[in-house]
């Protein structure tokens, strides 16, 4: 069985990401990470300048991650294909849906995300929602997520699984792995409790479970997310990396 690729989104370094990126990349080499989730850095800090960092610091993209305002902005998605492939990244990442207080907007969201995720298989990327704990919501006896999921093409639409915040959203997450193993193709894994977060197992997610499910699905990559800090962010980053080594995903 195959090894997923290992990242790490860089949520946890807060406007340091956009004053200081080539030090926040650097720490992340340092720390041990080969490969990065992002926004669209050729956005905000220029094509030429994101690939002389990337250069420098050996690192590579494995997913851009946007908010669903972006996908109904004329040319956006384009745009954001267009730096996926120039990074020679696979993976466009969403969240949020058109309206979080309806079953509706999921059913909306829905069409919205096999439009996106046709133009992303045209262009060999993989589309997946990420979810938070809203999505679990129920309407008449129906969670968002799952009416959701239904909707989508499962070729077309795959899932970045967020651990902890289908943990707090009263599920799983080794079972919701498992109910959507055939698109359950990028998992964040991401430990704590409710309303804090913790290094990787030092909080209350099953990560052992949730990490058999992956490997039962065939999980392209898991990637560390953690949303903030008590500790350096160094720190934090190099405990959870060593916890999925000791755990057998990581080299």
């Amino acid at each position: 069985m195959n090894k997923p690729n290992i990242g790490l989104n860089l949520i946890i370094f807060g406007d340091r990401v956009q004053n200081d990126l080539e030090g926040v990349l650097k720490e992340v080499s340092q720390a041990g990470y080969t490969a990065i989730e992002t926004r669209n850095f050729f956005e905000t800090h220029g094509e030429s300048r994101f690939e002389e960092i990337l250069a420098k610091t050996g690192l590579r993209v494995g997913a851009i991650h946007v908010g669903y305002e972006e996908l109904t902005q004329e040319g956006k998605v384009d745009l954001h294909l267009q730096y996926l492939k120039a990074v020679g990244a696979r993976y466009f990442l969403c969240s949020g849906v058109s309206d979080l207080h309806s079953l509706e907007g999921y059913e909306r969201s829905a069409e919205m995300f096999n439009q996106v995720g046709r133009q992303c298989r045209d262009a060999g990327i993989r589309f997946c929602y990420h979810n938070h704990d809203y999505e679990f919501r129920v309407w008449n006896g129906v969670k968002g997520i799952h009416r959701m999921m239904e909707l989508c093409d499962s070729d077309l639409v795959g899932l970045c699984v967020d651990v902890y915040w289908v943990y707090i959203g009263g599920e799983d997450p080794a079972e919701y792995i498992d109910r959507y193993r055939n698109r359950a193709w990028y998992c964040h894994f991401k430990d704590g409790s409710p309303g804090r977060f913790t290094e990787l197992g030092r909080g209350e997610v099953d990560l052992l479970s949730a990490r058999d499910a992956a490997l039962r699905a065939g999980t392209e990559w898991i990637v560390v997310e953690q949303d903030k800090t008590d500790k350096a962010p160094k720190d934090s980053i190099r405990e959870s990396l060593e916890y999925l080594r000791g755990i057998g995903v990581a080299g």
